[in-house]
């Protein structure tokens, strides 16, 4: 799998923040990136099963407003708002711990806008120890390879895509990630050292090599 890393970093904007939802603090991270293709072809490709597997993993169950799904070996949920082809929410379940996913899609010039929030209850521990590496690294490389399936429409396989994770360009691009989410977080209020830190060991726990 070829990638332009560079390009790819660039052209995506991550923000940090935080919300309060039933009394409780979130921390909302947000990916942005446009693709060149329109919003029918986009959304088809985030919520067609057939396509998804294509560039992310499989995935099964009842895909309809209040219906569960599951992505085969990773998180799963119930569908809580759909409105083609502009937006859905989700829920994400995983490892016994709730949060929400939402992605908005609204045509621009050179093509589709996609805006991917995630949204947690992390505790400050949780969120000192890694920062929002830990979620944000592998939200961009899914987008990553919906970014080679709009440009390419070639299948990037899950053994394909794990072999480039762990090859040299791929820990680059984990390292780089890393960076910017750090950068991120520190926009959003987190002491430099810390933010530093937390980025250092996220990269270390994507790349094996803590």
């Amino acid at each position: 799998m070829r990638v332009d890393i560079s390009h790819f970093l660039r052209a995506t904007t991550r923000t940090v923040s935080t919300r309060e939802f039933e009394g409780k603090p979130l921390r909302v991270l947000t990916a942005e990136r446009s693709y060149p293709t329109d919003p029918a072809d986009l959304w088809e490709a985030v919520t067609n099963p057939t396509r998804i597997e294509r560039w992310f993993m499989p995935v099964s169950g009842d895909l309809r407003v209040g219906g569960n799904f599951q992505l085969e070996g990773n998180a799963g949920g119930k569908i809580l708002a759909c409105d083609a082809p502009h937006h859905f929410r989700v829920t994400w379940e995983f490892g016994g711990d709730v949060s929400w996913v939402e992605v908005n899609l609204a045509p621009i010039a050179s093509g589709t806008k996609l805006t991917l929030e995630h949204s947690a209850p992390v505790t400050d521990e949780r969120w000192m120890e890694y920062g929002p590496g830990a979620v944000g690294i592998g939200w961009e490389l899914g987008l990553l390879g919906l970014d080679r399936h709009i440009e390419t429409n070639e299948p990037v396989t899950r053994e394909a895509g794990m072999l480039w994770i762990g090859s040299d360009e791929g820990k680059m691009f984990i390292r780089a990630n890393s960076v910017l989410w750090r950068d991120a977080s520190i926009a959003s209020g987190t002491p430099v050292e810390e933010a530093t830190a937390a980025a250092q060991r996220c990269s270390a726990a994507y790349t094996g090599e803590g």
